[in-house]
């Protein structure tokens, strides 16, 4: 299961510290938009607004390239991705590719003391 796997965009990740920087991990997904979808988009297109099935499309995409970041990161021998960021294209005029990257780190929770506060 890759859900304690750790993803943040940020460098650094808060009440963590780094132990070990793996190194560059991704995600890649390549969806089609198939015929059907096309058809819509482009009578919506004339209509103007937004294009619900593409945007679907790009949040489960988003998702699926996430959770195969986490996979590869995993794999690694990682427990958090920092840095994350997507990056997309189109490939053709009906595939899109969507790909999630970041650095793959070794994390361990910090441990804090308490500093007792004095009231004068």
């Amino acid at each position: 299961m890759t859900s304690d796997i750790i993803i943040v965009s940020t460098p650094y990740l808060p009440g963590y510290k780094i132990t070990k920087t793996i190194g560059f991990t991704w995600g890649l997904i390549v969806r089609s938009r198939g015929l059907g979808r096309n058809i819509t988009a482009g009578l919506r297109s004339i209509i103007g607004g937004e294009i619900h099935e593409y945007t679907e499309l790009l949040n489960q995409s988003r998702e699926q390239a996430l959770e195969r970041l986490k996979e590869h990161a995993k794999a690694l021998g990682a427990n958090a991705v920092i840095n994350v960021q997507f990056d997309s294209s189109e490939m053709g005029q009906a595939m899109t590719e969507l790909l999630a990257y970041g650095t793959a780190v070794v994390v361990e929770k910090e441990e804090t003391q308490a500093n007792p506060v004095r009231l004068s």
